[in-house]
Parts: structure tokens; C-alpha cells; sequence
């Protein structure tokens, strides 16, 4: 007797009919009534060349609603996470890179050129004091 065990528990789906998940199923019996519904609506109406092209065009997109899967979201999650990102929070959308070393440094940097400049005005001063007392003397 084997007993398998999924690596991951979000891995885990119960098999409803035939190894298809509940949603699956539900999205297969959609698209088969939706066909059914089409060929006996329009038979009298449509040829069956392009009625058997149309069964197939209404009822594929149900058909896959329930085994599409894309970063975790399910069919409808998707279509509403890429109608948010490309039509409601749509716009341009501007890059501005920022130096992080640079900014962390940045305070450093300032302190260092601060002392520099009071070095430089001491020796500054002390040198023409220094001239200053040669020349009085």
C-alpha cells in the first residue's frame, strides 16, 4: 500500500469526478451545457459548420476558466487583477533611481569636509598671525 503525500499542503486538491477538482467539473458541465444550449438554440438558424465553430468558441473559454491557474489566482482573480493594472491604476509611471550607499554616507562625507575647512582656516589663521609678528617685529 503507497500513500502519497504532497510536499506542499497548498498543493492538496480533492478529486470530485474522474481526478477533476470540484471547480473543474462545475466548468466543464458549463461548457458542455453552454454547447449543448448553442447547437439546439441556433441549429435552425445557423449552418452546422459555423454552429459547431461557435459551440466551440462559447464554450472553450469556461472549459479552461476552470483549470487556468496563473501565480495562484484563479480565472475570474486574474481578469480582475489585470483590469485594476491596466486600466484603473493604469499611467505613467516614472523610474527615479536613489544611490542608498550614497545617502548613508552623506552625512559622513559632510563631516569630513567640515573638518577639513576648519583645519585649512586654522592653518589659514596661524599663518598670518605668524607673518603678522615677523613683519611687527
Amino acid at each position: 500500500m503507497e500513500i502519497r503525500i504532497n510536499k506542499e499542503i497548498k498543493d492538496y486538491h480533492e478529486s470530485l469526478f474522474m481526478g477533476l477538482s470540484t471547480r473543474q467539473f462545475i466548468c466543464s458541465v458549463g461548457a458542455i451545457g453552454a454547447a449543448v444550449g448553442i447547437y439546439f438554440g441556433l441549429k435552425n438558424y445557423v449552418d452546422k459548420e459555423t454552429l459547431s465553430w461557435l459551440c466551440i468558441v462559447c464554450a472553450a473559454p469556461l472549459a479552461a476558466a476552470g483549470f487556468f491557474k496563473y501565480n495562484g489566482m484563479t480565472f475570474e482573480q486574474f481578469i480582475v487583477a489585470f483590469i485594476y493594472s491596466e486600466f484603473i491604476c493604469s499611467g505613467v509611471r516614472t523610474f527615479q533611481s536613489e544611490n542608498f550607499l550614497y545617502n548613508a554616507y552623506k552625512e559622513a562625507i559632510k563631516d569630513v569636509s567640515i573638518r577639513k575647512e576648519k583645519k585649512t582656516n586654522k592653518r589659514k589663521k596661524k599663518n598670518s598671525e605668524d607673518s603678522t609678528t615677523i613683519n611687527t617685529h
